[in-house]
């Protein structure tokens, strides 16, 4: 049913009644928030979910139905958004720096539609981006690797080798040295295409090559294909760290933490100034002060996150808000 709904959206039919609501000359006036989720899924149990935790709760909190449509291939995107725009969506937002091309093409043919885009900077009357600063989140990650690894040497896996990614590597490498300069940090990417967002198979390869070589804490910072590193890491017995949703609960007792990107509240807020009047266009970027990223305790962690680890980690993070501990970002 959901392959046939997406393929008659894409193709202009009619929307289901389920988003959409009986047809009705009202209609148009209705507001309609829609999302796009990039390439991986909204089920990716990492970016994409966590924007999609974030229209379910819009939904549930008041009662409006948004539209959607999952990314399979690059092609769809613009398409896609052209479709939500005829169909009178009233807000789209658009999930991941690699929908920035379409967003600018739609938004500037739609002046009347809000337009939200999700990791990248676009400027235009009716757009609203978001950026975050992940290498102050995962600079508080590399130092919980750094501060319960038994080897002096952790690891990093990145999904597409893109400066996004490299801001996540950045930032870990300093909370990691930030322990002990002579910490280890292995470091390799899974591709250079959007395929390399959704192969759990290779993520899993190159965690265990650096489980190999003697690390014994290992980030992922790639999508679904981080998902096979914390499956790895949980298989050999070391830890794996999550990546923009608590994936802490994936592998409970095997995930050290996790460095979450609160896309929730961002694509949560998105919709709900967009219907109560608020929204402005405009650039964000959210970091640590706007608790815009951080890292996540909980039950599933809580035994693995010794009381003097997360002392340090907080410290670390009261010094980074107030501007006394400097994380610099990557720097191409």
């Amino acid at each position: 049913m959901k392959t046939r709904f997406l393929a008659a959206l894409l193709a202009g039919s009619a929307l289901g009644l389920s988003l959409a609501g009986a047809a009705r000359p009202a209609q148009a006036q209705e507001f309609a928030p829609a999302v796009v989720f990039d390439q991986g899924g909204k089920f990716d149990k990492s970016f994409n979910e966590a924007a999609y935790n974030g229209a379910e709760r819009f939904k549930k909190e008041t009662g409006t139905a948004y539209r959607e449509f999952e990314i399979t291939n690059e092609g769809q995107r613009e398409q896609a958004m052209r479709t939500l725009v005829r169909r009178g969506a009233s807000v789209i937002v658009a999930v991941g720096f690699s929908q920035t091309a379409a967003v600018e093409k739609v938004a500037k043919d739609s002046p009347n539609t809000k337009f939200c885009l999700i990791d990248d900077k676009l400027d235009a009357p009716n757009v609203q981006s978001v950026t975050f600063k992940e290498h102050e989140g995962s600079f508080l990650v590399g130092m919980a690797a750094a501060l319960v690894s038994k080897t002096g040497k952790v690891g990093f896996v990145g999904g597409m080798d893109i400066p996004l990614i490299r801001n996540f590597l950045t930032g870990y490498e300093q909370g990691v040295k930030h322990v002990a300069a002579s910490n280890e940090v292995f470091a390799n990417m899974t591709g250079t295409t959007p395929a390399a967002w959704n192969d759990p198979t290779r993520g899993a390869e190159l965690a265990k090559s650096q489980f190999g070589r003697g690390a014994d804490v290992v980030f992922a910072a790639a999508g679904a294909t981080g998902l096979g590193v914390l499956q790895a890491a949980a298989d050999s017995g070391k830890l794996g760290i999550g990546v923009d949703s608590n994936q802490n609960h994936v592998h409970p007792g095997k995930v050290l933490t996790s460095m979450v990107k609160r896309v929730d509240v961002v694509v949560y807020d998105c919709m709900k100034s967009a219907k109560d009047g608020s929204w402005k266009a405009g650039h964000r970027v959210v970091g640590l002060k706007e608790e815009g990223v951080g890292y996540a305790l909980d039950a599933s962690n809580r035994a693995l996150i010794a009381p003097e680890v997360e002392r340090k980690l907080e410290a670390a993070k009261a010094e980074i808000i107030a501007g006394t501990l400097t994380v610099k970002p990557y720097q191409p």
